[in-house]
């Protein structure tokens, strides 16, 4: 009986009850045999419940234990996009490269899902992407084959009945991708049936390749890029294809993305300065600095895109060389501009230890309304060379902030100073906050 409800709890998410199924000695390798059949474990993985998952390893759960089908915990959280749970049973020990009865495994799945944070997860674990499923297909194969498919249509087609009537429904993943759901209820409301996907199937064709070692067109990749922009959360996509980019060090590709900063359209324009800003950048070596910098430099005074400009400030951050402290200097004071946490982030990247209208500005940053630019502002006055009256108070200023993640800098800057007041900031983050971060900030401060 307790393996029934232990099964119950953990797909609910009902830690409390799990743990006291546990405690009165309930099996978590005992398969529940009720009407939901299955492993506990693998109920929490498939919906993402973290905690409960925890729990059951930690009372001995098998991290690889099989249900019917050879379906493993980390095979369900692929399956269902579950990239925070799929960490903890990859931490755990589950192998990355298991299969089912059916020869999926948890790329392959994951792939076909469009789940990028699983895909990144199992990725980072060292599970084989040349691995085929029971189809004979890879995981790049599957993914490539999704990217521009119409998802709602493809969904629809996997559970259409005839008289019944659908909904569309989307919402981002936890990843940031978007997730597409496809509901269908028949007319008498009896039976119901529902699928999902999320729209992560281009940025991890372009993850897979890279690991592959295919070297895809950068036209092809660009083109991903910008047809996701403004799909994913945080432009996801975009991020993957220009670290993509970027790690290729390659004199054919830097000049494909410096054509990009001059073309006619604002978003290949800002696409080419967001991939172009890290370009080659490996064990602290920078090889393409000296075509990047003069290049970012003129399109400061050419750029007239708002949303360019604030790559473009960026990127002359990313080059951490004193020579772009006048542009930022010009950027950031502009008239009329709001200020956001990029201004300080650059700022920081590249002030010299002793200047002083630089660190005047980033002191003033560290004062600002916006709780993102004093945070960042405030790391950013930490981590500098610089000790100094101005820096020090800037920082002892800043622990009484509202925002504990900013007392969290501040701390840590004071701290590496032999300031005594980051006692106070430290004992203030414990005392108060729950953010693991911040907490770990002061802890090593």
């Amino acid at each position: 009986m307790h393996e029934e409800e232990l099964y119950r709890a953990a797909l609910n998410g009902d830690n409390g009850t799990v743990g006291k199924l546990l405690a009165a000695g309930a099996d978590p390798n005992r398969p529940s045999e009720g009407e939901e059949e299955g492993l506990p474990l693998c109920a929490a993985a498939a919906w993402d419940r973290e905690d409960v998952a925890q729990a059951l390893l930690a009372a001995g759960a098998e991290v690889d234990g099989r249900e019917p089908g050879g379906w493993t915990a980390l095979l369900w959280a692929a399956a269902n996009g579950q990239a925070a749970t799929a960490r903890l049973l990859v931490e755990a020990g589950a192998d990355v490269n298991a299969q089912n009865d059916d020869g999926d495994t948890p790329l392959t799945l994951a792939a076909r899902r469009g789940a990028l944070g699983v895909v990144q997860v199992l990725l980072e674990a060292g599970a084989d992407p040349d691995k085929y499923d029971g189809d004979g297909d890879t995981p790049l194969e599957i993914a490539v084959d999704w990217v521009g498919v119409h998802l709602e249509s493809a969904l629809l087609d996997q559970i259409e009945q005839d008289g019944w009537e659908y909904v569309v429904a989307r919402q981002y993943a936890k990843d940031g991708t978007e997730l597409v759901t496809v509901a269908g209820r028949s007319p008498d409301g009896e039976h119901g049936e529902q699928v999902q996907a999320q729209r992560g199937h281009a940025a991890i064709a372009t993850l897979l390749e890279d690991a592959a070692g295919v070297r895809t067109p950068v036209d092809r990749l660009v083109a991903r890029a910008l047809a996701h922009r403004d799909v994913d959360e945080d432009a996801e996509t975009w991020w993957v294809v220009a670290d993509t980019l970027a790690k290729r060090a390659d004199d054919d590709t830097y000049e494909a993305l410096a054509r990009l900063c001059v073309s006619e359209d604002a978003r290949e324009r800002e696409f080419g300065v967001d991939a172009i800003a890290q370009f080659g950048f490996a064990d602290g070596e920078k090889p393409y600095l000296e075509r990047t910098l003069p290049l970012l430099l003129k399109m400061v005074t050419t750029e007239s895109s708002e949303q360019v400009l604030r790559s473009v400030l960026a990127a002359i951050g990313h080059q951490g060389d004193p020579r772009g402290l006048p542009a930022v200097l010009d950027l950031v004071r502009r008239p009329g501009r709001r200020r956001t946490m990029t201004d300080a982030i650059a700022l920081a990247d590249v002030l010299p230890p002793d200047h002083e209208e630089g660190l005047a500005l980033l002191a003033e940053m560290s004062r600002d309304d916006d709780a993102e630019v004093r945070d960042w502002a405030t790391a950013g006055l930490a981590g500098l060379d610089a000790d100094t009256p101005l820096v020090r108070e800037a920082l002892a200023a800043r622990l009484s902030d509202a925002d504990l993640r900013v007392v969290a800098e501040a701390t840590r800057g004071l701290a590496a100073r032999g300031d005594g007041r980051a006692a106070e900031g430290r004992a203030r983050v414990l005392a108060e906050s729950d953010d693991e971060y911040a907490r770990d900030l002061v802890s090593e401060s």
